[in-house]
């Protein structure tokens, strides 16, 4: 078997653990002031904004602890290293996101045929804090949002959090001025439905990863098509592709060849085919399992 690496093509994306750093402090710092403020106000939409704030400070520590694993070399134990990590901490921050979102709707509910008064002016000023506050962790993180699966979902805790954030201060504006009382849950659940619409994108995702699922992107039965068409081939079969991480799709199939071939020339066509795969479909690390006259089936999917 013959596998090649020679087309490996990491973006080259600098993740700053310091940028993480500094938004896991800037939203402990938001979640204890919102807790309290909630407590005090007796704002349900403050204390669910101060959750989603916790919920974000679990995710940036995960997204923190999977980067510098990322980076920790193979060993004979790890053949792969901590490559998935990423792709891990994603999924738990999806699930995260989820949780909380149906936590949050099941408090405004209960919240909304009881609606009580409050503080309004607490509940303003500590929205405009957490605006700022998550505002800025969205900057030192938007640069490296796209770089992968981690980066993006710690993005948007932040990002969703902010809005959140804009949606009570309109709440607590909306309390001051117009004794508008329910708007309280009502917010809520709204923050919850994002919550859940921006959590399910990303968890299918990182799922589809984690299972080893054929990215979307990647047509089999057309690669293997045009495989059979390469000289001296006679059938492609056995095939594999799956995702590691965010830079590298592998390729694993059995070729069975017209002719018993040298290692000489198995190497030509091999090189021939990982150019072929990695122009045209982007298909960095290519596995290949040569036969002739092999007694296999030629089936392109074999269940293992």
């Amino acid at each position: 078997m013959s596998q090649s690496h020679s087309h490996t093509h990491l973006h080259g994306h600098d993740l700053n653990g310091r940028n993480l750093l500094i938004s896991i402090f800037l939203n402990i710092a938001i979640t204890v002031a919102q807790v309290i403020g909630g407590l005090l106000s007796g704002s349900l939409a403050l204390l669910s904004d101060a959750l989603h704030n916790f919920s974000d400070v679990v995710s940036l520590i995960i997204s923190y602890i999977a980067n510098k694993l990322v980076k920790r070399k193979a060993s004979l134990k790890r053949t792969f290293g901590y490559k998935r990590a990423e792709i891990l901490a994603a999924f738990i921050n999806a699930s995260t996101l989820i949780v909380v979102a149906v936590l949050l709707i099941i408090e405004a509910i209960k919240r909304f045929q009881h609606p009580q008064q409050i503080e309004s002016n607490l509940v303003i000023w500590l929205s405009v804090v957490a605006i700022l506050g998550n505002g800025f962790s969205v900057l030192l993180l938007k640069n490296n949002a796209n770089a992968n699966m981690n980066m993006k979902s710690a993005y948007l805790h932040l990002l969703t959090d902010m809005m959140a954030s804009v949606a009570v201060l309109v709440g607590g504006l909306l309390m001051k001025f117009y004794q508008i009382w329910w708007i309280d849950s009502v917010l809520t659940f709204l923050i919850a439905l994002y919550l859940i619409w921006m959590g399910f994108k990303l968890l299918k995702a990182s799922t589809k990863v984690l299972m080893l699922f054929t990215p979307d992107s990647i047509p089999v039965d057309e690669i293997v098509s045009q495989l059979n068409n390469f000289e001296t081939i006679n059938n492609v079969h056995h095939v594999h592709v799956w995702q590691l991480n965010e830079d590298e799709i592998h390729f694993e199939a059995h070729v069975d060849f017209e002719k018993d071939i040298s290692l000489t020339e198995f190497d030509v066509i091999l090189n021939k085919i990982e150019d072929f795969i990695y122009d045209k479909y982007d298909i960095n690390h290519v596995n290949i399992q040569p036969e002739f006259g092999k007694s296999d089936t030629k089936d392109i999917i074999v269940q293992d």
